[in-house]
């Protein structure tokens, strides 16, 4: 049986300077982005980890994709009546985690969230591919179904509705946006002495603060 207390690496790729870094938390990202999709392009490198908070104060949290970024935040795509649509709902701010494990880095980000316009949600919502147009009026996420065969029949009988034309956006399914109020940049280093340095909104601009590891 594996051990996991037994598994160690040390962390030797790289190091975070704060006198270095670009002045905002965006440039950085870009670059720290950019680099994971040209060094790991077996990666899903926009894949993230999102949390949320239920009206009752429990905390959940999946795996999505990010699908936009820039000044204003990071932008995922989901079934508003998900659970982490009424999550977000209910509590609107949510924390995410992006985690390049081959690179030693790892970017998080907490804010509040805002749904984008509707006009980017259907902008996006053109380029999926069809089986995943269809699959957002089949499936009613986070729902218990009964089997898998109910799924599929979901799936057929939509498919069947929008034969011949272009599947519109549903209604309930469209862009979430998270506004960063913080961004840390984690980049692994030896003996666990970690480089960790927090972009942290303040006004109009950002204040960067390194934090022990």
């Amino acid at each position: 049986m594996s051990d996991p207390a037994a598994l160690r690496r040390e962390y030797l790729r790289g190091q975070l300077d704060e006198t270095t870094v670009p002045a905002t938390w965006l440039s950085l990202f870009q670059l720290w982005f950019d680099d994971a999709v040209a060094t790991l392009p077996a990666a899903e490198v926009n894949a993230m980890q999102v949390a949320t908070v239920d009206a009752s104060g429990r905390p959940s949290v999946r795996t999505v994709l990010l699908k936009a970024f820039d000044r204003r935040g990071i932008v995922f795509f989901t079934n508003y009546d998900s659970a982490k649509g009424r999550d977000l709902a209910a509590r609107p701010y949510a924390a995410a985690v992006l985690a390049w494990v081959p690179l030693e880095r790892q970017v998080r980000i907490s804010g509040p969230v805002e749904r984008i316009d509707r006009a980017e949600t259907d902008a996006y919502f053109a380029t999926r591919p069809r089986g995943a147009q269809v699959g957002a009026w089949a499936s009613p996420q986070s729902q218990v179904v009964a089997s898998r065969d109910e799924l599929d029949r979901a799936a057929r009988e939509a498919a069947d509705h929008f034969a011949g034309q272009d599947v519109p956006t549903p209604k309930h399914w469209g862009g979430i946006r998270i506004v960063p109020e913080t961004v840390e940049f984690w980049q692994g280093r030896p003996d666990r002495l970690h480089d960790r340095l927090r972009y942290r909104a303040d006004g109009d601009g950002w204040t960067l603060e390194r934090l022990a590891p």
